[in-house]
């Protein structure tokens, strides 16, 4: 398949481009777009046909959900049965953002979509971009990350590029994500609001707005493979590099010393070790590939760095990587909930 690329920096400039690439997804094909989150690999949500080519595309188990994303409150009213008063408190809050809300599905959406649930997720984001495109395709669109199934998720185009070139109809090469994290996913199905996965809008952010919530226990454990998933990302290995990635928890003294240890005892074997360190100790380990992760104290550059930097670890071939633990406060949660994904839960506490 030829990928066709093209460059979009403004989405009122360049309204005739998303007319192309809404007219690829109205006929069934697949485009992959920026959003604030990370870029959506999208298909028409109300086409099982078209919706079974994202998993392929991505080489997605087909139990996995999909997020359907929508440009305006009332596209969501067909898609469900019921709207609870929690719901619409949410949405006025953080509506179009990096929320995606669980409804009950009415019978319009294909339960390929929603991975044999009837149960659907869906998402307004707030990228002009992605907010052109959705108006201009007409129909809901179905988006994960625009990713092979597994790796980190994209958040410039050239990371789609290297992923689903051949694979896709149509990329959509704008700005990169601002956020750099998946959206926060929260099941408004259940008496209590429960957040199935962590992301841009913070616990603490919910909870001011709707008093109670809970915190699903799959974001802190690996599930067993029994487990049916009611959100993205919630039962498979996700996010990871090429290499494995061992997370060193603990006091500072003791993280840097155990990560310096383990370096230069794999580098004596003769393998090339990455570092994911925070920017207040980056100069305190003085072998292997020492990448910064953003500030300690602005964890919103650590989520929006993330995902690019386990990509550059891959293209520079380290064979073994070794990443710093972080708080899980406020966005911190959806940090560490993706890093304890790359690595497979293999956290070593010192």
């Amino acid at each position: 398949m030829d990928t066709i690329v093209l460059k979009i920096q403004q989405e009122e400039k360049d309204r005739e481009k998303l007319r192309q690439a809404a007219k690829i997804l109205r006929k069934g094909g697949l485009v992959a777009f920026p959003t604030e989150t990370v870029y959506g690999l999208g298909a028409n949500g109300l086409d099982p046909e078209a919706t079974a080519k994202i998993y392929e595309a991505k080489g997605r188990p087909s139990d996995n959900p999909l997020i359907l994303h929508i440009s305006r409150r009332e596209d969501l009213v067909p898609l469900v049965k019921e709207i609870p008063p929690v719901a619409e408190k949410l949405m006025e809050c953080f509506w179009p953002g990096p929320l995606t809300l669980i409804f009950k599905k009415s019978a319009l959406v294909p339960k390929r979509t929603t991975g044999g649930l009837d149960t659907v997720a869906i998402r307004m984001p707030s990228h002009p971009i992605a907010h052109g495109l959705i108006k201009e395709a007409k129909v809901p669109i179905a988006a994960p990350s625009a990713n092979l199934s597994g790796k980190p998720s994209p958040t410039k185009a050239e990371h789609v590029m290297h992923d689903l070139m051949g694979r896709i109809d149509m990329i959509i090469a704008g700005p990169a994500s601002s956020i750099g994290l998946e959206s926060t996913v929260v099941d408004v199905t259940s008496a209590i609001p429960t957040i199935l996965r962590p992301g841009g809008i913070t616990y603490e952010q919910l909870k001011k707005t709707i008093g109670k919530i809970e915190i699903d226990k799959g974001i802190q454990e690996d599930l067993k493979e029994t487990f049916k998933p009611k959100a993205p990302g919630m039962k498979y290995t996700h996010y990871a590099p090429s290499a494995p990635m061992t997370i060193v928890q603990g006091p500072r003294n003791a993280v840097i010393e155990k990560i310096n240890k383990s370096t230069e005892e794999y580098i004596k074997q003769g393998k090339k070790v990455g570092i994911l360190a925070t920017e207040d100790n980056v100069k305190k380990y003085s072998k292997g590939l020492v990448l910064s992760l953003g500030k300690r104290d602005k964890p919103e550059s650590i989520a929006a760095n993330l995902f690019a930097l386990l990509r550059q670890l891959d293209l520079e071939g380290v064979d073994v990587i070794f990443a710093e633990g972080i708080t899980s406060d406020g966005i911190g949660m959806a940090i560490v909930n993706r890093m304890n994904k790359a690595a497979g839960h293999r956290i070593v506490q010192v």
